[in-house]
């Protein structure tokens, strides 16, 4: 009975999924990017503003602070709460408790975050926010090499990254039409808890058992986070990949609406955001499941993420050239179009360069530093520029230059078509 137990936690999987099984994972997925989203789109921008003239700071510094603040937990939460469900054996499975809990722990972190009173339980809040829900998220992105054959990824990739502009849409939404601050976070803390649980209630988690689990160690543990690019340089480079992408897309968004407000002039610039977000999701779904499941029946992934990142790059470099409503809008889509195949076919791409399957969780969460790193590195590059090295054009084609050289790096992974 162990050896099945095990062949199921640590095999590579066979059987195909079924739609409920990536639906309901896709809605929690969705479900924790509504959790970051309403808060990173609309919320912290407001509270930004609201205490930046007690903190004797402009409110992009604030802003940046605590979103860079937020970004460093996060950076170090996503490896080390898939580190930890690796090594859980609990009777429900690797990756379920790290779900509930950390979806439970980030709802509850989002209502405190909104009854922030300054800067200070303003960061804190959102370290918390970005703690809980990295947990929930890790475990969730683990499900798939854990439970999904390598030909079916790039489709479940697709679903996975739908719910996910969905979920950035939702959470604006609610932000934006939740009536305040106090009370669009507390609809984006329902959301986020209730959207787990059709996975968790309805989906068995293979289980570890005990005898699988590797004998602790400090040393051990901490060693396993490093991962010698010389001795496994496919995951090198599509770490790299992904990290220069998506820094590219975190200097785009972080000072969106701030954009919208300075420098194209737009009357309602809380709105244009949510317009904005919208048209980005609507181009973005008309690509990210179609590429997915495109990509799973070539068997090819590189060339989708290498075009999708130029797209992604001539969009940003658009932005900065004609800062105009209709512009921003053109670019809007652009980059929904781009970034819907970059976030299915690169997601499957990950998967497939992972190097050990009792590490899946921890290996993706050191390759998601990729999506956290950038939120540390952002505010650094963005707000010198902004305020003392050409503002927001320049800001722009640096985004475009840096996403260039992440879709041109993609070739240098040699293990996968």
């Amino acid at each position: 009975m162990t050896t099945t137990r095990t062949a199921d936690a640590l095999a590579e999987p066979s059987e195909r999924v079924g739609g409920g099984w990536t639906s309901a994972l896709a809605l929690a997925n969705g479900a924790i990017w509504v959790g970051w989203y309403g808060p990173l789109q609309i919320l912290l921008a407001a509270q930004a503003e609201d205490f930046a003239p007690g903190a004797g700071m402009s409110k992009e510094a604030v802003l940046a602070w605590v979103t860079g603040a937020g970004a460093v937990v996060s950076l170090l939460a996503t490896p080390l709460f898939g580190a930890l469900s690796d090594r859980t054996t609990s009777r429900w499975g690797r990756r379920t408790p790290w779900i509930v809990v950390g979806s439970a722990g980030g709802a509850v972190s989002l209502l405190l975050l909104g009854g922030a009173g300054g800067l200070w339980t303003m960061a804190a809040g959102w370290c918390l926010v970005q703690l809980t829900l990295n947990a929930s998220w890790a475990a969730v992105t683990a499900a798939v090499p854990d439970q999904v054959p390598r030909l079916q990824r790039g489709s479940v990739g697709g679903w996975l990254g739908a719910a996910q502009i969905l979920g950035v849409v939702g959470g604006t939404g609610l932000a934006t039409l939740g009536g305040g601050v106090g009370a669009g976070y507390a609809a984006c803390a329902v959301f986020t808890l209730v959207g787990v649980l059709p996975h968790v209630l309805g989906h068995r988690d293979p289980r570890l058992p005990a005898a699988a689990r590797p004998v602790w160690s400090w040393r051990g543990f901490l060693a396993g986070f490093w991962l010698s690019p010389r001795r496994h340089p496919d995951f090198a480079w599509a770490w790299l990949t992904r990290f220069l992408i998506n820094l590219a897309n975190s200097i785009g968004l972080l000072y969106l609406l701030f954009y919208l407000r300075d420098r194209v002039g737009y009357p309602d610039p809380e709105e244009g955001v949510l317009i904005l977000t919208v048209v980005n999701a609507s181009t973005l779904l008309a690509t990210v499941v179609v590429s997915g499941v495109w990509s799973d029946r070539v068997g090819r992934r590189k060339p989708f993420v290498y075009w999708s990142g130029m797209l992604m790059a001539a969009a940003t470099g658009l932005i900065a050239l004609w800062p105009t409503w209709p512009g921003t809008i053109v670019a809007a889509a652009l980059l929904g179009l781009g970034f819907g195949v970059f976030t299915s076919v690169d997601f499957a791409l990950m998967t497939d360069v992972l190097p050990a399957a009792l590490d899946r969780g921890k290996d993706l969460g050191v390759i998601n530093v990729a999506n956290s790193l950038p939120q540390v590195a952002a505010p650094v590059l963005a707000a010198p520029i902004v305020t003392h090295a050409g503002g927001y054009r320049a800001l722009y084609l640096v985004a475009a230059v840096i996403g260039l050289a992440g879709a041109v790096l993609v070739g240098r992974i040699r293990g996968v078509e």
